[in-house]
């Protein structure tokens, strides 16, 4: 059974708030990379990646 794909917050040993994108199959494709001071600092970021991702560009770093 396959669910669909979701933002999880948490909070780090640290005590800071975080978010991860997990996909149906439980992997985790992309984090947070920083730890946020509060709840709703690491929602604002969930909603950038949101706002941002679909109109993000695809750029080979490499020599190819």
């Amino acid at each position: 059974m396959s669910t669909a794909p979701r933002f999880e917050l948490y909070q780090d040993k640290a005590g800071e708030w975080r978010w991860r994108l997990v996909v149906a199959n439980g992997n985790i494709i992309a984090d947070s990379g920083e730890g946020y001071a509060s709840k709703q600092g690491a929602k604002r970021g969930i909603g950038s990646v949101k706002s941002s991702a679909p109109e993000a560009a695809v750029v080979a770093t490499d020599a190819e």
